[in-house]
């Protein structure tokens, strides 16, 4: 729902609000060459002017002379490490004296953040997150607490970059649902919008001025630039059929010879939720740590079961991830696994870009 027109100089306003609303703020800042989210307190903390320019295997940030904060398309944080963290202990055991055991459960701190600068693709990532931790099965304790405390300021894509293809899986790039307020960027400041009730208590503290002709007609042709300046795109939004018709396609080993099996695809991608279980245990055999830690379909230890790994190279491996992402995850979510951020083609060393390896194997029958 449009609330109403934030002007440029008025942007530490919103900061200000969700600060005295008790959240911390975390929003885009220029770290090592890259825009990750970083706490911040004042506007003067975004990246104003700062651009991306992304290609396969290639990512560059230029600094402009724009007003703008948010004329990026996005870099390789998205908001999967805010609520399914990286590494994180579950539980403790300890041995007590009778020989039985204790078992603590260990649960992240609260904390409110609020994430400023989200993008229609993360937003599309989180929903599918959602299911999987709090789906059926019942709810992540560790992931749930954290969900609970996010409040998200969606950004409206101006700028896609030369990887993006949320058009193509119906993800972007204008925001359209799953935040508490979303921006339209303009020079002159932001369109602001709604999604929820928290959200609206926000922009009542604004106290925002009507948005103009102008304005709304300048929002218009930026959404339809961003969407038109978009080239890249998968050949169908559920490919399972002709994918797992293809699982001999000599393109599997093609790109085998190429891919490193790094896993830098599946750490980037905001979609990916594999994890492994470590147990640290205590020298003295009295205790133990059990934690988990993000992992990839790429490693040998995934389908290792006793005596066996039953993906032993790097041609099964990149062909269980895609045929997973692009035909699986229908079974299971009933769409797709990708939301098109380009994520995985910009950060692989070797610039594989899953719209083509798609493209090629989704072209014919193997034996062709």
């Amino acid at each position: 729902m449009e609330t109403g027109f934030l002007p440029r100089g008025r942007f530490q306003e919103l900061l200000a609000v969700l600060h005295r609303s008790g959240y911390r703020c975390l929003g885009p800042q220029v770290r090592d060459g890259a825009i990750v989210y970083a706490a911040i307190s004042v506007a003067e903390d975004l990246p104003r002017g700062a651009r991306d320019h992304q290609a396969a295997g290639h990512y560059r940030i230029e600094q402009t002379a724009s007003p703008r904060y948010f004329g990026w398309a996005n870099g390789p944080q998205a908001l999967k490490p805010l609520v399914f963290a990286p590494q994180e202990v579950l539980w403790r055991a300890r041995r007590q004296a009778d020989g039985g055991l204790e078992l603590h459960q260990e649960m992240p701190p609260a904390e409110r953040l609020a994430v400023i600068g989200v993008r229609a693709c993360d937003l599309a990532a989180l929903a599918l997150q959602d299911r999987h931790f709090l789906g059926a099965a019942g709810d992540d304790p560790h992931y749930a607490a954290r969900r609970a405390e996010l409040f998200l300021v969606a950004v409206h894509c101006s700028d896609p970059s030369d990887v993006c293809f949320c058009v193509s899986t119906g993800d972007g790039p204008q925001a359209s649902s799953g935040f508490d307020l979303a921006l339209c960027e303009l020079d002159s400041g932001f369109i602001v919008e709604s999604g929820s009730d928290r959200g609206a208590v926000v922009a009542a503290e604004l106290k925002l001025e009507a948005v103009g002709a102008d304005a709304r007609a300048a929002a218009a042709r930026q959404a339809d630039a961003a969407r038109t300046r978009q080239h890249r795109s998968l050949p169908g939004r559920d490919l399972r059929a002709v994918l797992f018709a293809n699982l001999e396609h000599p393109r599997w080993g093609e790109v085998a010879g190429r891919c490193l099996a790094c896993g830098n695809c599946t750490s980037v991608c905001p979609t990916c939720f594999c994890h492994a279980s470590v147990e640290t245990p205590a020298l003295d055999g009295g205790a133990s740590v059990h934690a988990r830690a993000w992992d990839s379909c790429f490693s040998q230890g995934h389908s290792y079961i006793h005596g066996l790994t039953v993906r032993s190279d790097t041609r099964t491996r990149y062909r269980q991830w895609l045929t997973h992402k692009l035909g699986s995850w229908h079974g299971q979510f009933g769409r797709s696994g990708c939301v098109g951020c380009g994520r995985c083609i910009s950060w692989c060393p070797v610039g594989i870009d899953i719209t083509e390896e798609a493209a090629a194997v989704c072209t014919g029958a193997a034996d062709e």
